[in-house]
């Protein structure tokens, strides 16, 4: 849980990243950047800033913003009522992106586990997306990424997004934000 001053920091320094990445946003969807700090009040390396721009029954569309070597947690998006579970396509549009999915581990990953939540970080096969880059996530996959040093901004491209269902690595993970007064 964060606070409203927490939050609010957090919303306009993505507003900052979003900037300096050339990404213009309307002063809406401004106000709507969701400040997702998973319920661990450790918004500085577990967590992620956030903008939908549409989320049908169908497709779904989203900046995700990363702060310096802020981690969105492992986790996966299951079949939800008879189907397959969301299928995504990232594509770093600013900064450098580490992403880990199943597979061979890779040797000295860029990435470093947050501190303290090392044990809900297990798959390790390294792929570096840097601007113009790409990947596609099947669905069900597990899977977590982290920025660079300087950050960065992802655009996500996906079936429809059920971040309710989504299974985290950790079960002290919630979803939804939560803001203390």
């Amino acid at each position: 849980m964060i606070t409203r001053e927490q939050h609010e920091k957090a919303r306009l320094r993505a507003i900052e990243y979003l900037d300096r990445a050339g990404i213009v946003l309307t002063e809406k969807e401004k106000q709507n950047i969701e400040v997702a700090d998973l319920g661990l009040n450790d918004l500085d390396s577990i967590g992620l800033e956030l903008i939908t721009y549409v989320n049908t029954e169908r497709v779904c569309a989203k900046e995700l913003i990363l702060f310096p070597r802020q981690s969105c947690p492992e986790h996966r998006h299951p079949p939800v009522n008879g189907e397959p579970g969301k299928e995504e396509t990232f594509r770093c549009r600013w900064g450098q992106v580490y992403l880990y999915v199943q597979g061979e581990p890779t040797p000295n990953p860029k990435a470093i586990a947050p501190k303290g939540h090392e044990d809900w970080f297990t798959v390790w096969h390294e792929i570096i997306l840097n601007p113009g880059e790409q990947y596609t996530l099947l669905p069900d996959t597990l899977h977590w990424f982290q920025a660079g040093d300087e950050g960065a901004i992802i655009s996500e491209f996906s079936t429809r997004s059920r971040d309710e269902s989504d299974i985290f690595t950790d079960p002290g993970i919630t979803r939804a934000p939560e803001l203390a007064e």
